[in-house]
């Protein structure tokens, strides 16, 4: 996904949806360590259903970063 800041320079988000915490650690530490441009921004989040006896985490995180 491209967006651009406000003075006009281009930027893109990437979104990660992991299961446990430890998976979404990785996979964003892979890729800041592949990452060859600027990093803007982390939002980082956490979301808990239930489904019977069983709790769902969800764990996201979207990267903003410089193209």
């Amino acid at each position: 996904m491209d967006i651009y800041n406000n003075t006009g320079d281009n930027m893109k988000v990437k979104v990660f949806d992991e299961g446990h915490e430890k998976d979404l650690e990785q996979a964003v530490n892979e890729f800041l360590d592949s990452l060859e441009t600027d990093l803007i921004d982390i939002k980082y989040s956490v979301a808990i259903s239930t489904c019977g006896e069983e709790q769902i985490y969800c764990f996201t995180a979207m990267i903003i970063y410089e193209s």
